[in-house]
């Protein structure tokens, strides 16, 4: 039974009927149920979002267009190759059983697995949408609308995974109950919401609360920016739709925080602006394309923002530049501190990548960021998200020198990178910059930086030894400085981090 996700444990890239742990959904909104196309019975009017005296009235208006997906799946176990397609099942599964009792008997004989999740229809022309992890690996998908009785056969339209979305289609001979997008952005913590679902393999089960907290990161993908809702959500509610008092759907509800696996009140729904971005492309083309630039971003730190004399930490830093992306050509540098994309703030490094991907691909749009302490606007052609992208580096040679000297307002041991140094701790031969080989554990550094790390820069300036080192820290204390701006690279990933120096 694909469903809820609990703990956030599990990646979103395994099948739908593994019961994985948080992964990331969609929401899709709309304001009210159309019987007969294409009648939608339009919102409240703005201001209308009373507290009701109960929930009665919404519920009957909104449930005849929330509809259950029941998946199939034909499970086979090769004698001599051991189990194939076996979902892997989170602790305190109700399949736990079944599966062991499958892999005990061990005769090769096929089994047929069903599982149960929810869904809504979103148009007059029988399109439904539900989490991608309800329906993946599935062979076979209906759709069972409100009334328990009529099941029709769903045709797949397209999936993706990264927002775990998935759109699929239905023939109806008679009008299908519909609903139409909400603005996900004017919903307000604190504000009621009520979720529709399958919870359980129940049916259509109603449960109401408040919006607890919105652009929650759960650690389930780039596009984390979950609606929190304390309304009571289970297994079987992921896909369904979470509702505002207009009944607009603001939300998708797909995973929630569970250490037993029941609702605790903690359960996460997508945004449905972001979702109506998903939909269009997979009604339209049956694939999502997303917007890049070409850039490795971070967050901005308090100490970051102290040694770039920023005035706080809203943005995005640029820890490194694709070599010929859109970014190397429009000018960004590492270093640059990105806070405004196509006209949108960027608050962080966790807003940026959303709003990239949801730029038309080949549009080009304006670039706001923080150089030197100075703001400049700059112009970029956004590309095509490949699915794997590289950022490549090009250095200079290496000084030969194996001696090693302490930073002390760093708390580092630092050594000039050599053949040797590479060999020890495993470097690619491009990595340039000074080798730490001994870290304070009770210094500035000493949870940031590890024996192995190569310092690249001390305030934007390459350093190749020690020396170097010490002469741009004394170089930013003359100027009144009291943190240093760091360019650290570990395992082939460069990131900057910020740290408070005091004199010697």
């Amino acid at each position: 039974m694909p469903d809820i996700r609990q703990n956030f444990s599990l990646s979103r890239s395994k099948p739908s009927l593994r019961l994985r742990s948080a992964i990331a959904a969609l929401a899709l909104a709309w304001p009210g149920i159309a019987y007969a196309q294409p009648q939608i019975v339009p919102p409240a009017p703005p201001g209308a979002e009373t507290t009701p005296a109960d929930f009665s009235d919404l519920a009957e208006r909104l449930s005849s267009a929330v509809v259950n997906i029941s998946t199939s799946q034909t499970l086979r176990q090769d004698p001599a190759r051991g189990p194939q397609n076996i979902p892997q099942l989170p602790e305190d599964s109700p399949l736990q059983d079944f599966f062991d009792e499958f892999l005990d008997r061990g005769d090769g004989t096929p089994r047929r697995i069903t599982s149960l999740g929810s869904g809504f229809i979103i148009d007059n022309e029988g399109y439904v949408v539900t989490n991608n992890h309800v329906i993946e690996g599935a062979d076979e998908i209906s759709v069972i609308l409100n009334d328990g009785v009529t099941t029709l056969p769903a045709e797949l339209i397209g999936t993706d995974e990264k927002t775990d979305l998935a759109l699929l289609r239905v023939d109806s001979a008679t009008p299908l109950p519909s609903a139409i997008f909400g603005d996900s952005d004017s919903a307000r913590v604190g504000q009621w919401v009520v979720a529709i679902g399958n919870p359980f393999g129940l049916g259509g089960t109603v449960t109401a609360g408040i919006i607890s907290a919105r652009n929650r990161y759960i650690n389930a993908g780039d596009y984390d920016d979950f609606i929190q809702t304390d309304a009571s959500i289970n297994r079987g509610n992921s896909g369904g739709p979470l509702f505002n008092m207009r009944g607009e759907v603001i939300g998708v509800n797909s995973a929630i925080y569970s250490p037993t696996g029941g609702s605790v009140g903690i359960g996460f729904a997508i945004p449905s602006n972001e979702v109506r971005h998903v939909i269009a492309q997979l009604k339209d083309t049956g694939v999502v394309s997303r917007g890049m630039i070409g850039v490795r971003i971070q967050s901005v730190s308090a100490e970051i923002a102290a040694s770039l004399d920023l005035a706080n930490t809203r943005g995005a830093l640029v820890s490194g530049v694709t070599e010929g992306g859109p970014a190397a050509a429009a000018g960004i540098q590492e270093g640059d501190v990105i806070i405004s994309f196509d006209g949108r703030a960027v608050q962080d490094d966790r807003t940026l990548p959303r709003i990239v991907a949801e730029t038309e691909v080949g549009t080009r749009v304006p670039v706001e960021v923080v150089r030197n302490g100075q703001t400049r606007t700059l112009e970029v052609m956004v590309a095509r998200l490949p699915d794997e992208v590289v950022a490549a580096n090009d250095n200079d040679p290496l000084p030969e020198s194996n001696a090693a000297e302490d930073s002390f307002r760093l708390g580092l041991t630092l050594e000039p990178l050599n053949d040797d140094a590479r060999a020890r701790y495993d470097l690619d031969a491009l990595v340039e910059g000074v080798l730490v080989v001994d870290v304070d554990i009770n210094g500035p550094l000493g949870d940031k930086v590890m024996p192995g790390d190569v310092l690249v820069e001390v305030a934007r300036e390459v350093v190749r030894t020690p020396e170097d080192v010490e002469a741009k820290i004394d170089t930013e204390l003359a100027a009144g400085r009291g943190a240093v701006l760091l360019l650290i690279s570990r395992d082939g990933e460069q990131s900057y981090l910020g740290v408070r120096i005091a004199p010697r």
